[in-house]
């Protein structure tokens, strides 16, 4: 499979709402392994199709937070075709998110601690699910990516441009 390009603040794709996934094909698992391979690259836990420069409401994750015997992570693939996020908790819960579309920069932001969730898997099979804890908190953060949404935008205006110019300036010094 491929690694491919992760889009990065601030190009205008990342601003655009996914389309639904028509038909599970066999190019649409292609795109799931292409994503799985470029998110494990990169590395990170989660990555949304628009994330890649495919405007299709497709994410793929995986925790890996369990380890084996080595201490090496093990890997747990999660494929999240046209996921809706139903009854999110009246409590909420902070986490430190990170972004493979915000290269090193990480910020404090507050989303229900708990959510249900509908999606199809890479067979097309349905699946409703109770997520919580880093679960539900990066499921989340994947389907704003759906959105439009990039999690910088639930901060507060002095926070983003913090950040964004942390993101700027590092920039200028890889260059």
């Amino acid at each position: 499979m491929a690694i491919l390009p992760i889009v990065e603040v601030p190009d205008p794709r990342l601003r655009l709402i996914s389309e639904p996934v028509a038909e599970v094909t066999d190019e649409l698992r292609d795109l799931i392994a292409d994503m799985f391979d470029t998110m494990y690259d990169a590395p990170g836990i989660g990555l949304a199709a628009i994330q890649v420069g495919v405007p299709k409401r497709l994410i793929v994750m995986d925790l890996q937070e369990n380890q084996d015997e080595d201490g090496k992570p093990i890997r747990e693939p999660r494929v999240f075709i046209n996921p809706e996020i139903l009854d999110p908790a009246e409590e909420q819960s902070v986490y430190t998110e990170g972004c493979l579309s915000i290269p090193e920069q990480f910020a404090d932001v507050e989303r229900p601690a708990r959510c249900r969730v509908r999606w199809l898997d890479e067979n097309g099979a349905a699946h409703d699910e109770l997520f919580e804890g880093l679960l539900a908190t990066c499921i989340q953060h994947e389907m704003d990516h759906l959105q439009g949404i990039v999690f910088i935008d639930h901060l507060s205006r002095l926070k983003r441009d913090m950040i964004l110019k942390k993101l700027n300036k590092a920039r200028r010094a890889a260059a």
